[in-house]
């Protein structure tokens, strides 16, 4: 897998990968990450596969992290528990 582009941004950790004929768009968030895969032949470079990362589909990524932190401290908080 090769980094091909480290995507400036406020809160997130941005990362492009190229691997098997796919982009992987890596978002990261702390602890938590979010992966999303795109082939090749799904679109024409990395300029369109970075337009693809609008401050709405930013916004809803939050969202999942949110998602996934109040999921994550709600089971660590039971890894005790039986």
């Amino acid at each position: 897998m090769r980094t091909i582009a480290e995507i400036p941004h406020h809160t997130f950790r941005i990362s492009v990968f190229s691997y098997n004929s796919k982009y992987i768009v890596k978002i990261e968030l702390g602890q938590f990450e979010q992966i999303y895969k795109i082939s090749e032949a799904d679109v024409i470079g990395l300029e369109e596969v970075k337009g693809m990362l609008t401050d709405e589909f930013l916004e809803n990524c939050m969202g999942r992290f949110l998602t996934m932190r109040e999921d994550w401290l709600k089971s660590f908080s039971n890894k005790n528990v039986n």
